[in-house]
């Protein structure tokens, strides 16, 4: 259960973790009225649950309660990557001296817990990572002994951190545990031009296993491609890149993505419509996929067994049917095999609709895919 960043510093508050002072608003009305209340210069930041919002445009300073009221009415209602911001977070405007990362999460791989801490905040973990590997600290957690005050310490030393952010590890351990989380991020973690550590922003995936042991009330609407997807009953991750991709199986939605990425694009999504899928779930795949802006094109790859390719070609053709125009701005290229294979295709070429392509090889859709969602 992944929080938004104004309830992850809710939790940070409780464990006596330093935030900035700020409170989420709805409308820009409220966000003008908490922007006087704090009486100084604020930032209002997009409540969504995924990354890259300072690059949408979704964090915005404000120097005072009618700027906040104006920015907050650009934020409100944004859509970054799929997903609608509904309300901000607005907070008092902190000038950050040092920029650190700090982490902790569940090491499925190990059984126990890791520790990631790095003097370089502020960025995407997965850039540093693969830039400089070296300036990420991982430690292994012992899930017995945990993280005590000397643990904290040598961990803020062997990373290059102050002293004094020691004290703020030990706390996000604290959440760790005391929450039943999986993952406990913050970034950046902050050392302001007098000295406080900060939690600027944060990050907490939760347990739902261990719902039953706590009072949690984090229910939202259903407002992301995830949430819309789920309640759909399909199985869809969202992605970063520009290829939709859906396929009928995981393994091969798995190699599908691969392909793609062979091909020289990223794909936008994961969607697998499963092993006996009917025409209303590829369209509703399809529709879903459609409603994320990032996509450019789209690839249908799909293995016919029980899931027979006419059932598979009726969906889209029904999908294109019920987004009428919706449908027309993006290439979708169908690669059909297996049960029904030769039905799905006459289907498909029966419906004459200019945005379906089909190519009878996975490499050779993949290309066409990708050559499309570049524009070429």
């Amino acid at each position: 259960m992944d929080l938004y960043e104004y309830q992850a510093k809710e939790l940070f508050g409780r464990h006596g973790i330093p935030i900035p002072a700020g409170r989420v608003a709805a409308t820009p009305q409220e966000a003008r009225a908490i922007a006087a209340e704090l009486g100084a210069p604020v930032v209002i930041k997009a409540q969504v649950k995924t990354g890259g919002r300072g690059k949408a445009g979704g964090i915005r300073t404000a120097p005072g309660p009618a700027a906040a009221e104006d920015e907050a009415g650009h934020v409100i209602g944004m859509d970054i990557k799929g997903h609608t911001a509904h309300r901000v977070l607005v907070e008092t405007a902190t000038v950050p001296f040092e920029e650190y990362y700090a982490a902790f999460l569940v090491d499925r791989a190990e059984g126990g817990f890791l520790a990631m801490v790095s003097a370089q905040g502020g960025m995407e973990i997965e850039e540093l990572a693969a830039t400089d590997p070296d300036a990420i600290v991982r430690v292994q957690i012992d899930p017995e002994t945990g993280v005590d005050a000397e643990t904290a310490r040598q961990l803020a030393a062997k990373a290059g951190l102050p002293e004094a952010a020691a004290q703020v590890l030990e706390r996000l351990w604290r959440v760790m545990v005391a929450e039943d989380a999986v993952l406990v991020e913050v970034n950046p973690l902050i050392c302001t031009t007098d000295q406080r550590i900060v939690a600027l922003d944060g990050k907490v995936t939760l347990d739902g296993n261990a719902a039953y042991r706590h009072s949690w009330e984090y229910a939202e609407p259903a407002d992301s491609l995830e949430d819309r997807a789920r309640a759909k009953g399909l199985n869809y991750v969202k992605l970063d890149g520009r290829v939709g991709v859906i396929g009928n199986g995981a393994g091969l939605v798995m190699s599908t993505l691969d392909v793609v990425a062979g091909a020289g694009a990223a794909p936008a999504n994961f969607l697998d419509i499963g092993g006996g899928a009917s025409a209303q779930v590829m369209a509703d795949g399809l529709e879903i996929i459609l409603a994320d802006p990032d996509v450019r094109s789209v690839l249908v790859n799909v293995f016919g067994g029980i899931t027979a390719c006419d059932a598979v070609a009726n969906g889209i053709v029904t999908a294109l049917e019920l987004l009428g125009e919706r449908g027309l701005g993006r290439p979708i290229v169908v690669r059909l095999d297996g049960n029904n294979a030769e039905a799905g295709r006459r289907i498909l070429s029966e419906a004459r609709h200019p945005a379906v392509r089909q190519v009878p090889t996975m490499d050779g859709a993949a290309e066409t895919a990708a050559r499309l969602a570049a524009g070429a």
